[in-house]
């Protein structure tokens, strides 16, 4: 009787690993190249029933630190699911990118001091003057040849990231406002002295759990003032009692969507 059920298990376990293989399946595996020779490799999910005829939104999703690496798969853990169900793909048709960050490297110019007892952030430094990082720059060239593809509707590009990647989304609206029509840093940090450069040109809707042990929730607080101090479009969510994985809460969040594809440049 226990190897029948063995059994069953076995092949009930195979079928949902099928199946969730089949889902993430739908977003293209692709490498992309600049011309300075730097490579980004990204999945894209292309909206349902294509049109090839029509321009489609782009939203550009930045995944954290335990994501980096070269398998071009690690960075659909947190939030590819999201953007395959059918409530948000089919009422939400846009190319969905998700890049892959290279191991040790990051979206965005920081120096990082960590706690060495608890790896809590302690102490952050983020520049914005100087060149980006090398996964950043071919990020910015790569979304400039979808923008140039004819595919896109390049008043309507959303960004948006947890943890390293939203560090790395703070700093793309910081550097380059003009390209984001809206943003959602998850459980972020950046340097909230320089908001001024996107306050009034790019919608925000900033996410962070108050139990945060890593990124300290006081680097979001900072951004929030901020913004409402300069009169920004912002928004402020965040969540009770939530630890780093807030964006298990953004994931389910409702109106989010509702609210990126309300704006548009």
């Amino acid at each position: 009787m226990y190897p029948l059920k063995i059994l069953v298990f076995c092949c009930l376990l195979a079928l949902t690993l099928t199946t969730n293989g089949q889902d993430m399946s739908t977003y293209s595996n692709e490498l992309f190249i600049s011309n300075n020779g730097d490579s980004l490799r990204y999945r894209l999910l292309k909206p349902t029933n294509h049109d090839i005829h029509k321009k489609y939104p782009l939203i550009i999703f930045l995944h954290g630190a335990g994501e980096r690496g070269w398998d071009n798969n690690a960075q659909l853990l947190h939030g590819g699911e999201m953007f395959l169900r059918d409530s948000i793909r089919d009422r939400y048709q846009a190319y969905v990118l998700f890049p892959q960050c290279p191991p040790g490297a990051t979206w965005a110019p920081m120096h990082i001091k960590h706690d060495s007892a608890t790896g809590k952030i302690i102490q952050a430094d983020f520049p914005i003057e100087g060149a980006p990082t090398r996964p950043a720059a071919a990020l910015l060239k790569l979304i400039d040849s979808l923008r140039n593809s004819g595919k896109i509707d390049n008043r309507r590009i959303y960004i948006g990231g947890l943890s390293l990647g939203g560090m790395g989304t703070f700093y793309m609206i910081t550097t380059h406002p003009e390209i984001f029509a809206a943003a959602f840093p998850i459980c972020g940090a950046g340097n909230s002295a320089a908001a001024d450069r996107f306050a009034k040109k790019v919608p925000i809707w900033i996410f962070h759990g108050d139990a945060d042990p890593v990124v300290p929730v006081e680097a979001s607080r900072a951004y929030n003032t901020r913004l409402k101090e300069l009169g920004a479009n912002v928004k402020y969510t965040e969540y009770p009692g939530v630890g780093h994985n807030s964006w298990d809460n953004v994931f389910v969040e409702p109106g989010l969507m509702k609210w990126l594809f309300s704006n548009r440049k």
